[in-house]
Parts: C-alpha cells; structure tokens; sequence
C-alpha cells in the first residue's frame, strides 16, 4: 500500500522572521517576500483599514 503524502509548507528561518515582522509591521513582513507587488499594496491597505485585517493577510500570504 502506498499512501499519497500531502507536501507541507515550507517554513524555515526567514519565513519565521517574516510572520514576526508581519506581526509587528504587516506591510514590512509581506514587503520582504514580494517586494513592491500586488501583495504588498493589499496588505498595506488592510493595514490602514484595520491593523488586524492586515495582519491576517500577512500571515496568510507569508504562508502560501
């Protein structure tokens, strides 16, 4: 029997270091990863919106 083993995110140091900046800072966090991308305009202005919208984003993002 052979089981089909679903790929699990990858998550090393500098993702780490991203979810903690995205904690703090959620623009800085998706900023290091996408750099000025679509990505980052919508996490900014989550951000403005609402602190905690753009935090969820963030980590969404970072964890994709």
């Amino acid at each position: 029997m052979s089981q089909k083993e679903t790929p699990k995110p990858k998550v090393d140091a500098a993702t780490i270091v991203q979810i903690i900046l995205a904690i703090f800072l959620p623009p800085l966090g998706v900023f290091l990863r996408y750099a000025i991308g679509m990505e980052f305009w919508i996490c900014l202005l989550l951000t403005i919106l609402g602190y905690l919208p753009g935090i969820i984003y963030a980590i969404y993002v970072l964890l994709l």
